[in-house]
């Protein structure tokens, strides 16, 4: 039996990671007191339960029960024959803040007169042990539902080898301003402009013959796995530094052509070596629109 705690900062995305593992086929108990950990994962195993995989969603709704989950978690942990995962939600306090403010929902640990801020951190340091025993931590602060959707899908559906980090390769145009989120920001505007051949203007880097001719060029082949051999190098120590995003940004005049082509040749490499990557074309449609 796979049984999978679920568990981190309120408003990280516990309920959606849930309704997740529903839907493929876990049998999910929600806001459990961790007291009852122990027993529910004995009914569970037993012979007749007919129950393969479970996710038990805890958090800080708990109050004071929910400070004993640590010791349940170490006491399960440390007995063979009781195997668990713990998938912890982290997300930054700013996040928080705004969709505590866009839903109007209370923290669980807001006191009257306390600014949200104050709950917010107060949940964070009593999450800290919780954390450091944690299978896999997934930041939500700058996914998208489906982009959360995919990571879980490669942890609980593909069985492929964790990585925290979570990359999203991006494609933008220059004239459109260099994304706000970027952590590193490469500029192919060096590469010959498919925009001044009148048959492919009007189409993308997602069209093969955009594609063709922007890869006929030697340059653009050899920046292909440059950039491929840096990822290649960074990555593992992004993961070892404990960072959790990475967006490498891909930019040409428009953000139509050369980017998306480089973006998708990035991704398409990153993906065959497994990691956890995402493609984004920020800018492609911008033309048309104007």
């Amino acid at each position: 039996m796979r049984c999978v705690i679920v568990t981190g900062m309120s408003g990280a995305g516990k309920s959606t990671v849930l309704k997740f593992l529903e839907d493929v086929g876990y049998f999910c108990v929600d806001n459990l007191p961790p007291s009852l950990i122990p027993k529910f994962i004995d009914l569970c195993s037993t012979p007749n339960s007919n129950m393969n995989n479970v996710a038990i969603g805890v958090d800080i709704r708990g109050g004071r029960l929910f400070g004993d989950l640590s010791n349940f978690l170490s006491e399960i942990k440390n007995e063979d024959n009781k195997s668990f995962e713990i998938l912890y939600l982290d997300s930054e306090n700013e996040v928080l803040l705004k969709r505590y403010k866009e839903s109007r929902r209370q923290h669980p640990l807001n006191l009257k007169g306390e600014r949200l801020i104050d709950g917010i951190k107060s949940e964070r340091r009593q999450l800290e042990n919780i954390k450091k025993m944690a299978d896999y931590i997934i930041d939500t602060s700058h996914m998208l539902t489906r982009q959360l959707r995919t990571q879980l899908s490669e942890i609980f559906l593909e069985e492929k080898e964790f990585e925290s980090l979570m990359i999203t390769v991006l494609s933008f145009g220059f004239k459109y301003g260099i994304p706000s989120d970027a952590d590193l920001v490469f500029d192919v505007r060096f590469i010959p402009n498919p925009f001044y051949i009148d048959e492919l203007k009007p189409l993308t880097g997602n069209d093969v013959a955009v594609r063709d001719y922007v890869m006929q060029w030697e340059e653009a082949k050899i920046f292909r796995d440059k950039l491929t051999d840096l990822c290649e190098f960074l990555i593992p120590n992004y993961i070892k530094e404990g960072k959790n995003q990475l967006v490498i940004a891909i930019g040409c005049t428009g953000g139509k052509h050369r980017s998306v082509t480089l973006a998708n040749e990035l991704y398409n490499n990153l993906k065959k070596t497994g990691h956890s990557v995402i493609i984004a074309h920020r800018d492609i449609d911008k033309d048309a629109k104007r």
